[in-house]
């Protein structure tokens, strides 16, 4: 009896390591080689790490490490300090990627000597002394711009008008007033707050341009993109591309892989 069951627990075990080898030799014939990377994160205002929840299998399919970071929204201090956290836990070369306001926030963080580029997405992307307020004043005013409310502690957010149809307009209703719920207010002085560094000067760049982007201006998104000498992609899309067009955004951080994977070799 003592023998049938070693002979059935050998069976199981080995069935068991056939099983692993199987799934693992598939999934690794879906990464490409040579673009697997550290890819970290960053969302912007009014929204939270989820935001890139469309985005993130994709990338791993890719053969990537993801990490979405939560930025605190408290201070630009503070947001930076956090990507750079980030950054010092991960082993490799480092692809930074910002939606929005995080766009400061890695041009900041991306002088760290680990990150190899950036990439841009509809997105603030400053440069030294400038700051999100200061970017706006080069473009004409966005229509989320008058649907941002202040609350306590100079805390803003956007109002039901500003999430359902300058934000996020081309999602489902659904996916609308999920972000209507789930929006992470964001501190005034982290949005008057200047860079004192910019990583794109020394660090390569991508940059995705939102053409029907009511929250930041294609009109700015154009500016930065050209002034930085940054790889361009423009999306029919709203202001939250990595929601309405995540393949796109995927394609888009895969590609910058390829790129200075070249660089290196």
């Amino acid at each position: 009896m003592n023998a049938l069951k070693r002979l059935r627990n050998t069976s199981l075990i080995f069935a068991a390591a056939a099983l692993l080898i199987c799934s693992t030799a598939a999934f690794t014939q879906e990464v490409e080689p040579g673009t697997t990377k550290e890819a970290i994160l960053v969302h912007g205002a009014w929204a939270d790490g989820s935001s890139w929840s469309k985005v993130i299998p994709l990338l791993e399919q890719r053969g990537f490490h993801v990490v979405a970071v939560q930025l605190p929204l408290t201070s630009l201090a503070n947001d930076v300090a956090t990507v750079r956290r980030a950054i010092a836990l991960e082993t490799g070369p480092v692809l930074l990627v910002a939606h929005s306001c995080g766009g400061v926030v890695i041009t900041e963080a991306g002088n760290d000597p680990k990150v190899s580029g950036l990439v841009y997405i509809s997105a603030y992307a400053p440069d030294a002394g400038e700051s999100a307020f200061t970017l706006n004043t080069l473009a004409p005013a966005s229509p989320a711009s008058n649907q941002i409310t202040k609350g306590a502690e100079g805390f803003l957010k956007l109002n039901t008008e500003g999430i359902l149809a300058d934000f996020a307009q081309d999602l489902p209703l659904r996916e609308r007033t999920t972000l209507l719920a789930t929006q992470g207010p964001i501190s005034a002085s982290a949005l008057g707050a200047s860079v004192s560094t910019s990583a794109w000067r020394t660090k390569p760049s991508w940059f995705i341009i939102a053409s029907r982007d009511r929250t930041i201006e294609p009109q700015l998104e154009e500016l930065e993109a050209k002034r930085m000498n940054a790889v361009t992609t423009t999306a029919d899309s709203c202001h939250v591309v990595m929601l309405s067009q995540p393949e796109l955004v995927a394609n888009v951080i895969v590609r910058a892989s390829h790129a200075l994977d070249s660089d290196r070799q």
